[in-house]
C-alpha cells in the first residue's frame, strides 16, 4: 500500500537539511530503485523553486511499504529527523487516484 509521510521542518532549518541532505536522497534513492518511490520533495519557504536562503517549510513522500508500521518506522530514521531538520512528521495510507 502507499503511504504518505508529511513533513514540517523546525524554523532556520536549511544548515542542518544541507548537513543531511545526502545521506536522506542514498535512502530515497534506494526506494526509487525498489521501484517503491512514487514522488518526493521538499516544499519551497517562498513561491520559488530555489528558495535560496529562505529554506523549505518541510517535506513530502509518497511511497509503498507492506503496513504502517514499516512507513512510519521509515520514517522514525529518516536523516532529517536525527539531524532535527523536521519538527512533525505525519504518516498515513494514502490512495492514489489519478493520474
Amino acid at each position: 500500500m502507499l503511504y504518505a509521510i508529511i513533513s514540517e521542518d523546525v524554523n532556520n532549518s536549511l544548515e542542518r537539511r544541507l548537513a543531511a541532505r545526502p545521506d536522506h536522497l542514498a535512502r530515497l534513492e534506494a526506494l526509487r530503485d525498489e521501484g517503491r518511490l512514487v514522488l518526493a520533495g521538499p516544499h519551497p519557504a517562498i513561491d520559488s523553486e530555489a528558495p535560496g536562503d529562505a529554506g523549505f517549510t518541510g517535506s513530502l513522500v509518497v511511497a509503498e511499504f507492506e503496513d504502517l508500521e514499516s512507513a512510519q518506522a521509515w520514517a522514525d530514521a529518516d536523516p532529517f529527523v536525527i539531524a532535527g531538520v523536521y519538527a512533525n512528521v505525519t504518516v498515513k495510507p494514502f490512495k492514489r487516484t489519478l493520474p
